[in-house]
C-alpha cells in the first residue's frame, strides 16, 4: 500500500501501524532527515519502501503510484496549517499553498490510484481532513476552506466508487500531539491532544477487511480537545 507523506509526525506513526498489522508499506517522503529518522526507528519492522516524491507534480505522481507494487490502498497525509490571520490579513499566495498541499495531492493520488485499485478488490482510499473543516474557527479560512473540501472529495469519490468495491473515508483529527505544535502552542493543555499513535489506529482499521463495511464515513479523531 501507498502511504503519502509517510515520514512527519503522523507519518510514521501511521506506517508503524500498518508494519505491525503485515502490511507492505511504500512510504513518500520530502525531508531526507525525517526518511533516515524513520528508516532507523523501523527498522526491521517490515517491509518498508521509501520513495522521495513532491506530490504536488502530477508527473512525480503517477510514476509514485506506478512504482508500488501491491497497491491495495492509498492513504494520503499530504497537507498542511496556516493559520494566524483573519481573511483580510491573508495573502492570496497562503490560500494557494493550501489548496495546493491539502487538495492537489489528495485529488492526484485519486486519480493515478484509481484505475489500480478499481481491479485490486476490496481496496482502500483514507484522506486527512480536520475538525476545523466541520467546526472552524476564527484566523484560519484557508486552511479551515480546503480542509472542509478535502472531505467533500472524499465523500464525492465515495459516492463515484463505492460500487465499485473501493472504500474512502476520511478522518479528522483536532490538534495533533507532534513537537512541532508543541512548540507553536506551549501553553496549551498538551494532555487533550490527540496522539498520533491514536490516529494510527483508525487509519489501520479503515484499509483493513475489518472496515468492509465503512465507507462514506467523516471519523472524528478529537481526542479530549
Amino acid at each position: 500500500m501507498l502511504v503519502a507523506g509517510g515520514t512527519g509526525a503522523l507519518g510514521a506513526a501511521v506506517v508503524a501501524a500498518l508494519l505491525e498489522a503485515g502490511r507492505p508499506v511504500t512510504a513518500t517522503y520530502i525531508v531526507e532527515a525525517e526518511r533516515e529518522r524513520v528508516e532507523r526507528e523501523l527498522a526491521g519492522a517490515g517491509e518498508l519502501t521509501f520513495l522521495a516524491a513532491d506530490l504536488t507534480d502530477a508527473s512525480v505522481v503517477a510514476r509514485t503510484v506506478a512504482a508500488v507494487d501491491d497497491l491495495g490502498a492509498v492513504v494520503n497525509l499530504v497537507g498542511g496549517y496556516a493559520g494566524g490571520e483573519r481573511v483580510h490579513e491573508t495573502d492570496p499566495a497562503t490560500f494557494d499553498r493550501m489548496v495546493s498541499l491539502n487538495l492537489r495531492p489528495l485529488f492526484l493520488l485519486a486519480h493515478h490510484a484509481m484505475p489500480r485499485l478499481l481491479t485490486a478488490g476490496g481496496a482502500s482510499f483514507v484522506g486527512v481532513s480536520a475538525r476545523a473543516a466541520v467546526s472552524p474557527g476564527g484566523g484560519a479560512a484557508a486552511y479551515s476552506a480546503t480542509k472542509a473540501a478535502v472531505l467533500a472529495f472524499i465523500q464525492a469519490i465515495d459516492a463515484e466508487y463505492r460500487d465499485d468495491g473501493v472504500r474512502c473515508n476520511a478522518v479528522l483529527p483536532s490538534v495533533i500531539d507532534t513537537p512541532a505544535n508543541r512548540s507553536a502552542m506551549p501553553g496549551a493543555d498538551h494532555d487533550c491532544w490527540v496522539l498520533p499513535a491514536e490516529i494510527a489506529s483508525v487509519v489501520a482499521f479503515l484499509v483493513s477487511d475489518q472496515s468492509a463495511a465503512t465507507s462514506g464515513a467523516a471519523i472524528p479523531v478529537y481526542g479530549r480537545a
